[in-house]
């Protein structure tokens, strides 16, 4: 956030009364692997948490049933074991979205999909690294998404070699030869492949000193090295994507990178910049096995087999489900998550454990509130990862339901239960949100960290694209669980990691949250901050722009021309 949020406990009046009965169906769960008949049973069999405020049966029949027939851990192994990972554009993404439509519709759920744009498809097949000589060893890494595969898919064998520490521009070109038929290592390699915390339960703090300013002169050595050669543009893998190019555009066999997330066996697995040459991604220690190995000119060999296949520019769609409101068709609340995902893991806490609350909230409306006073949407965005693509689509395209939103709720940062929530820089909307909050059973907000009134996010996850453009949109955010170290984009966000106590919360909550606000007698108000914290860059903050999708794929960065030859 732009300023710290300021924390208040708050008791509000809640501004309406609950006077409309609702029929309690026995509903019909079907997903396209099982089949689970979920029974309506009087709310008083069921464990009840502490703390309502009030005896609402719809909220007491909200908890009821996520407690009692909860379908997380199913709908989460369908999606996170059977279908896998989602990238935007891939086959395995609109395998995920057919199956969210068949089970909305088994559930009595109108869902439908919505082309916001074409990108770029891609099909990942397998990847297979060897190390055979100066000997053996199976190798840990996987070929970034979007990467070209080997020749025909076939097996690869040639030697590695290091980028070279260059006195600039023209050097690189001199020594490019150097580079053809042969995989390329660009990044640096860790001193250590052993978490700092390891470090610092273990080691002596001198050690500790020493180790992190070697690594840190490691690392300003290694950038300098990078920004030497003239085709590198910033930070990370695409900031290398010029250098990539100029690689590929010289015949190397391949590139290896390595990007560590600073945990046990975690790499973070993004794109690829090329179309001709493979790139890869190796872990930590193999990484830094192959690059001590050239760096003393123990000639290492490599036999690679990456398939994929580049299926072309193709239309890109998020999911929309909806429960028409009964009174005010015309004013909506939304739930929102991701459905998107890189494809090193299995995309399980970014977002999936986002996108099965969602679900999961959907269902059990659909349960205990199927006449809605307000109509109720749930949005699965694609194209999250590479831009807020889907929402902000979505946004553009459908400005009735902008200027109708009566409040937008979006989960998307792991597994943890919520923790943290905020007025999005609408300083009145804090009241209505703080209304709902007094509602929810104590056990479900006691951890919630409320700021007042927040600030507006101009990135980063879906609700953004809602509040850049004044609508009301609120983030939940969870508990930490080490999800940028273990699970955010890497190879480790799997089935496995998720806290499953956590989740149920947050359906619940979720659902709770929606039921309020669409019975809600006041309009959220959309009365903006006008008043904001300096940016790092130190100029005056302000409100972020409305800003509409990229619809299509962007070109790849060309491969850069070489430089000028120097003058005699």
């Amino acid at each position: 956030m732009a300023e710290q949020a300021l924390q208040r406990t708050v008791n509000f009046q809640f501004p309406f009364t609950i006077n409309r009965s609702y029929t309690v169906r026995r509903v019909l769960s079907v997903t396209l692997l099982v089949a689970a008949s979920v029974t309506t049973r009087a709310t008083a069999q069921f464990p009840q948490p502490s703390g309502f405020a009030v005896d609402d049966p719809v909220l007491r029949r909200i908890w009821a049933i996520e407690t009692d027939s909860s379908q997380l851990p199913h709908l989460a192994q369908v999606l996170f074991d059977s279908l896998g990972p989602r990238l935007t554009a891939s086959p395995g993404m609109t395998a995920a979205q057919n199956w969210l439509l068949a089970t909305y519709t088994a559930w009595g759920i109108t869902a439908r999909k919505e082309q916001y744009g074409t990108w770029r498809s891609w099909r990942r097949g397998k990847t297979h690294i060897d190390l055979v000589a100066p000997r053996a060893r199976t190798l840990e890494g996987t070929a970034l998404a979007w990467s070209p595969p080997t020749p025909r898919g076939r097996p690869l064998r040639a030697s590695v070699v290091i980028l070279p520490d260059v006195a600039d521009s023209a050097a690189l070109v001199a020594w490019l030869p150097q580079a053809r038929g042969k995989f390329v290592l660009i990044a640096m390699p860790q001193p250590t492949c052993r978490p700092d915390d390891s470090w610092e339960k273990w080691a002596t703090p001198s050690t500790v000193d020493s180790m992190k300013a070697r690594r840190t002169a490691a690392q300003q050595a290694w950038q300098q090295r990078l920004q030497r050669t003239g085709y590198v543009t910033g930070g990370g893998v695409a900031g290398a994507a010029g250098l990539s190019r100029r690689l590929e555009a010289a015949g190397a066999a391949g590139i290896i990178g390595s990007f560590w997330s600073q945990g046990w066996g975690v790499q973070k697995i993004f794109t690829a910049y090329t179309d001709r040459a493979p790139v890869l991604d190796i872990a930590c220690e193999d990484y830094g096995l192959l690059y001590r190995l050239a760096e003393n000119k123990q000639s290492p060999i490599i036999e690679v087999t990456a398939e994929s296949q580049a299926l072309g520019e193709v239309p890109v769609f998020n999911v929309v489900g909806e429960i028409k409101g009964s009174q005010l068709p015309n004013e909506y609340v939304m739930l929102s998550a991701h459905f998107d995902s890189w494809d090193g893991g299995s995309g399980a806490t970014d977002n999936g454990t986002g996108s099965i609350t969602m679900l999961e909230a959907m269902r059990i409306l659909k349960q205990v509130y199927p006449n809605p006073r307000r109509t109720i949407l749930v949005g699965h965005w694609s194209g999250e990862e590479q831009g807020l693509n889907g929402s902000r689509g979505y946004v553009h395209d459908h400005p009735e339901v902008a200027s109708g939103l009566q409040a937008l709720f979006n989960q998307d940062n792991g597994t943890g239960r919520v923790e943290n929530m905020s007025a999005s820089g609408f300083p009145d909307a804090a009241a209505s949100l703080a209304r709902y909050l007094a509602r929810v059973p104590a056990d479900i907000t006691r951890n919630i960290k409320f700021g007042f009134p927040g600030a507006p996010s101009g990135g980063g996850t879906d609700h953004a694209s809602f509040v850049s453009c004044g609508a009301p949109g609120f983030g939940l955010g969870s508990g930490d669980w080490d999800y940028g170290r273990y699970t955010w984009h890497t190879n480790r966000d799997t089935y496995d990691k998720i806290s499953w106590d956590d989740v149920k919360n947050n359906a619940a909550l979720a659902a709770m949250l929606v039921y309020l606000a669409s019975e809600d007698t006041v309009r959220m108000s959309r009365e903006k901050r006008t008043v904001f914290s300096l940016t790092p860059g130190g100029q005056p903050g302000a409100w972020p722009e409305c800003r509409d999708a990229q619809r299509s794929t962007p070109p790849l960065v060309p491969a850069p021309p070489p430089p000028p030859a120097a003058r005699p």
